[in-house]
Parts: C-alpha cells; sequence; structure tokens
C-alpha cells in the first residue's frame, strides 16, 4: 500500500466517522470539491499544503515517517493476512 493511500483511506474513513458529506469537508477545510474528490480516490499528484488543510481537520498533518517504520508495518501487515 502506497503512502497516498494510507492518507485517502484516513481522510475518507475521518470524514465518514465525523458524519459530514464531501461538499462539508470542502467548506471546513477550504479546498474544492475536484481536490477531495481526488484526494479520497487516491491520486498522487495531490498538493501536500492542500492534504495539510483537510488533516488539520481530524488532528494530523503530513511529516516525515522513516523508511523503516514504513517497512515493518508493510511487513507486519503482510504476516497477519497469512
Amino acid at each position: 500500500m502506497n503512502n497516498i493511500k494510507n492518507i485517502s483511506d484516513f481522510i475518507k474513513k475521518s470524514r465518514k466517522k465525523a458524519k459530514i458529506t464531501q461538499p462539508e469537508l470542502c467548506k471546513f477545510s477550504g479546498v474544492g470539491i475536484r481536490f477531495v474528490k481526488e484526494l479520497e480516490a487516491g491520486k498522487e499528484t495531490v498538493q501536500v499544503n492542500k492534504v495539510n488543510q483537510v488533516l488539520k481537520l481530524f488532528g494530523h498533518a503530513l511529516g516525515p515517517v522513516p523508511l523503516k517504520d514504513i517497512i515493518e508495518k508493510n511487513s507486519s501487515i503482510h504476516d497477519e493476512k497469512r
């Protein structure tokens, strides 16, 4: 699973948990509907500053993550599926 997919899944789940629609998410975060749709679809060329505008609503922000943490997490997910 790539990083944008993780982010898009997180945002979509958080939005649904908060019981807000995509248009409401746009209004609250200050981004357009097209951006939200593309972000939730996992488009890889989204703008980082706009992603952070959306993540801020859920108390998160993009930041550097050590590759070893990502590799370890992906390995454990694959092990659980076996």
